[in-house]
């Protein structure tokens, strides 16, 4: 009798640690070798400053993007306050490596855990708010916070700003845009295998079960108020750590760009690229960043030309608009996010040539 060779068509787990594994195939761990050293060599090719410029931004603003979505795609705690928390790690941050001359490394992890600790004060409320209710309680903290970095001018400075001064590490100054290049992805790659790692543990597990029905999750014997102020914590960590790393990367920084509007971008950025999903957090965090460029590039070109200076006049405060469409779209025809499209795509070759 001829024996047959079963290969599966899917996914098939047999026990839990096999279903917590990061990459299920040999062929996902090789493509995200590849992927980092392609990263990784970036600089030493012949392409433009500008584009090691956005590369940059982009990878800060992955690890801000990261910490919203464990506190709202992970945990359920819609938040309006992540651009204040950001500003709030610069700030802290920049105050640390001015005023007491701290490193810069540690004036990074500094930030965090300053920002880590203001954000389980305003977390305190979801113990008994949530949905718009504690929405509205994060866009106060928003304001708040955007209050006193204006104007506590003796330690912020205003509106005045402040100005780091060059970081120096082991004798290398970090100053220019291919060595924070480095640094940057070397702290995105770290903060990404945390929050990967910790949706994997218990507090990952209990923080989606407070998603799902808080109630149910109580009911099992789930402290949710603790675990709830845990998850602000988290994301505050990680929102005051790209501030700080942001921050240094600046060289100056004023209270301007940490607004409402910075929040609504973080809040796009998780909402388009998947809720509830690290990778999610990636592809959105890529794609408001790549929508930012391209409508201020549209912008500057309108603006520099004679025909198009009105025009140009017309789109630029146009920002929010395209950033509420692109959500509302994304809601009503992929609210899964592009990390579904990915894993639509992924499927697609892992089944190849099945269609099932």
């Amino acid at each position: 009798m001829k024996k047959f060779q079963l290969h599966p068509c899917g996914n098939f787990y047999e026990d839990y640690e096999k279903m917590l594994t990061v990459f299920s195939t040999d062929f996902g761990r090789v493509w995200a070798a590849i992927g980092l050293v392609i990263l990784f060599l970036v600089p030493l090719m012949p392409v433009s400053p500008y584009l090691i410029y956005v590369m940059n931004i982009t990878g800060v603003a992955v690890i801000a993007a990261v910490g919203l979505n464990i506190l709202t795609g992970f945990a359920g705690q819609l938040s309006l306050g992540h651009g204040a928390f950001f500003g709030l790690g610069a700030y802290a941050g920049a105050i640390l490596g001015t005023t007491l001359h701290v490193p810069m490394l540690l004036s990074i992890l500094g930030a965090g855990l300053i920002t880590a600790g203001i954000g389980m004060i305003f977390g305190a409320p979801s113990g008994r708010l949530k949905g718009l209710y504690l929405t509205i309680a994060t866009l106060a903290g928003q304001i708040i916070i955007e209050y006193v970095l204006i104007h506590w001018e003796s330690l912020t400075k205003g509106t005045m700003g402040l100005t780091l001064p060059v970081p120096v590490f082991f004798g290398f100054r970090f100053q220019g845009d291919i060595p924070f290049y480095y640094l940057i992805f070397a702290f995105t790659a770290l903060m990404i295998w945390i929050a990967i790692n910790l949706i994997r543990t218990r507090f990952g597990r209990a923080w989606i079960a407070i998603r799902d029905n808080d109630r149910a999750a109580e009911g099992m014997g789930i402290p949710i108020f603790t675990y709830k102020v845990f998850a602000f914590a988290i994301s505050s960590f990680y929102a005051g750590f790209a501030g700080a790393l942001w921050a240094y990367y600046m060289g100056s920084i004023t209270t301007e760009p940490f607004n409402i509007m910075l929040s609504v971008e973080y809040l796009a950025m998780v909402i388009i690229g998947g809720l509830g999903s690290i990778s999610g957090s990636v592809f959105g965090a890529v794609f408001i960043t790549m929508l930012n460029e391209l409508l201020r590039l549209i912008t500057d070109f309108l603006m520099n030309s004679a025909i198009g200076s009105h025009l140009g006049l017309t789109i630029a405060p146009l920002r929010e608009f395209f950033f509420g469409a692109a959500i509302v779209l994304f809601i009503l025809f992929e609210p899964r996010g592009l990390a579904e499209e990915w894993r639509i795509i992924r499927s697609s070759f892992r089944l190849w040539p099945f269609s099932y």
